[in-house]
């Protein structure tokens, strides 16, 4: 008799042939888990040496804390969720991934979306305003919500709607419009009109409460992410640094968890958006004195690997760091570097170009049940 193959959750978009987004549903947690265990060694089989850790696991379902749901069909049937092959709409607003919040919200964002009679984008016609609704959710159930238009064609009734809406959504923190006016696939444009009191939601990890605006980058698992700092902390207790240097550090999460008495951190982020929380955080904490941020390039970081930095974080882009920024830290005067990286391939291309560095311990997370990514992090010393 046949052994009937179980979904690790149970998924009728999935099971329908709706989505394929999450490609090893059919797999067992423990067995996605060991797979993507196996993925990192084998892709760091060069450094034999390597500890490597327990991978940290996920819950399998509702840990998504952002919903990038494409908005198809019409204004008075809307559909959340992805295109098909003919790019026509594809409704996912009960995605198991989600959280029951997010799920009550979702409905309730079509609901203005008929309401304040904004016509969503028909990508075969190229006819219509509404791209995206993209919305992140915080640990306490709070909500920033981002509505991609084409133009600002629809801002006037959406500002008209939105008051009474929001009363009745006391959980929605956040809105914002965000202008992308080209017919390409890119998620977002240069301009964001904040359309609440608030700009920035709160989210709160490990005491920490993180100020993410609505162009601030933020892990996707927030559970996993608190795992992913607080590893990172306990192997920078290790080398007890007095100064540290965190790249690509975003709104703060790696600089302010590993914030101590007597340790001064300096993150170094493009994003001008994400400095400002950043300070925000640091600020409330009462920290600002000897944590600090600065917006510009990461990979300009030269007068930055001054002589007292003794502890370097790294949290680039799937790209990596490249070979300018790799030679750079190669030649620090730094003697530890945490290295967080979300592929792979990228990381092992980076870390042969680090020769004068040691890869001694590693350790998967894993941020991105039911697919292949998962985000890896690598302790490296002189020698």
């Amino acid at each position: 008799m046949r052994r009937r193959t179980l979904a690790a959750v149970r998924c009728g978009y999935f099971e329908a042939g709706r989505c394929a987004s999450c490609t090893h549903l059919l797999l067992p947690y423990a067995d996605q888990l060991a797979a993507k265990d196996a993925a990192a060694r084998d892709a760091l089989a060069d450094h034999p040496h390597l500890r490597w850790h327990p991978p940290v696991a996920s819950r399998e379902g509702g840990f998504r804390n952002k919903a990038k749901m494409v908005v198809a069909g019409t204004v008075e049937e809307p559909t959340l969720g992805i295109l098909d092959t003919d790019g026509r709409g594809v409704d996912l607003r009960a995605c198991p991934l989600y959280s029951p919040a997010m799920h009550a919200l979702l409905p309730a964002l079509a609901e203005l979306v008929t309401t304040a009679r904004v016509p969503p984008y028909d990508v075969p016609s190229r006819r219509g305003e509404l791209k995206h609704l993209l919305v992140t959710e915080s640990p306490a159930g709070d909500f920033l919500v981002r509505w991609v238009l084409r133009t600002s064609e629809a801002l006037p009734r959406l500002r008209k709607h939105l008051p009474a809406w929001l009363a009745a959504r006391p959980e929605v923190a956040v809105v914002s419009a965000n202008l992308q006016p080209e017919h390409k696939a890119v998620l977002e444009g240069a301009e964001e009109v904040v359309l609440t009191e608030r700009s920035t939601l709160r989210v709160e990890v490990d005491g920490i409460g993180l100020h993410l605006g609505p162009r601030s980058f933020f892990q996707t698992n927030t559970e996993v992410a608190a795992a992913l700092y607080r590893q990172a902390r306990a192997w920078a207790d290790e080398a007890a640094p007095r100064m540290v240097l965190d790249l690509y550090c975003g709104v703060g999460g790696f600089a302010l968890h590993l914030a101590a008495p007597g340790r001064r951190v300096h993150g170094v982020e493009v994003s001008e958006q994400a400095v400002a929380s950043a300070r925000t955080t640091a600020a409330e904490l009462g920290v600002d004195d000897a944590v600090t941020f600065a917006a510009g390039n990461a990979t300009a970081v030269p007068d930055l690997l001054r002589d007292d930095v003794d502890l370097v974080v790294v949290n680039p882009p799937r790209r990596g760091l490249g070979p300018d920024l790799c030679a750079a830290l190669d030649a620090s005067p730094a003697s530890t570097l945490l290295y967080s990286s979300c592929h792979s391939g990228s990381l092992a291309r980076d870390l042969a170009a680090l020769p004068s560095w040691r890869a001694v311990d590693a350790r998967v997370l894993d941020m991105f049940p039911h697919t292949a990514h998962h985000e890896v992090l690598v302790r490296l010393v002189r020698g």
